[in-house]
């Protein structure tokens, strides 16, 4: 009997416990008007520039370079005032410009009843065809530096030649090479004037004589 009496007890005391919480529940669903302990708000965090004597700290996200940059009007000045220097190859580029290549074909040897504007002999003596570049053949050229540019030669008239493809290519760098020598690397062809105009005509599509030729052109 008394155990029964402890379980209607127990069971009287939890029902009214549920019946204050759904009241509770019912009066504040959602929790609204609770305040927030100071200690559970979130607090942001200030963090100081300067010391008390003015001098700009250094924080983890920036560097020396950047607060320098930032404080300082004078290494603002001092960089939008810097200048670069270009790299010599732009002073001096490989390859020889278009006005220094055109001197150059000037220079060369005329070849006497040709055109010069189209023939011309390198300092070997081998005939050349100004159409004709940087191939292989017999009467290719190409603008070769006297002293390489790879020993210090610079890109200039002064420095340039009219020299026979193959020639150039067996040169390289070298500059103990005699004259007998770059003869004998020399790619030596038999060209007729019949071969000329042949080649003036499928090049320019006319032939073209030198005005000491005494003969006509062909259109």
């Amino acid at each position: 009997m008394r155990s029964d009496k402890k379980k209607r007890t127990s069971q009287t005391t939890t029902g009214h416990t549920r019946a204050r919480n759904c009241k509770a529940k019912t009066m504040n669903p959602r929790g609204k008007g609770k305040r927030r302990s100071s200690s559970s708000s979130p607090t942001r965090n200030h963090r100081r520039t300067t010391t008390s004597s003015g001098v700009p700290l250094i924080t983890p996200s920036a560097t020396l370079l950047d607060t320098e940059l930032v404080t300082e009007d004078d290494d603002l000045a001092y960089f939008r005032d810097l200048t670069i220097s270009p790299p010599d190859k732009f002073s001096n580029p490989r390859s020889f410009p278009y006005s220094v290549k055109q001197q150059c074909w000037e220079k060369a040897e005329k070849i006497k009843g040709r055109d010069p504007d189209r023939w011309r002999r390198d300092p070997l003596g081998n005939t050349i065809f100004r159409k004709l570049v940087g191939c292989p053949g017999c009467l290719c050229h190409d603008y070769d530096h006297i002293v390489p540019y790879s020993k210090g030669g610079k890109s200039t008239l002064e420095n340039c030649q009219v020299l026979q493809a193959t020639v150039n290519r067996s040169k390289g760098n070298r500059t103990e090479m005699s004259r007998a020598d770059l003869i004998q690397k020399s790619s030596y062809c038999r060209v007729s004037g019949r071969d000329m105009d042949l080649l003036e005509l499928s090049a320019y599509g006319n032939v073209r004589r030198g005005q000491d030729s005494g003969g006509c052109s062909m259109q």
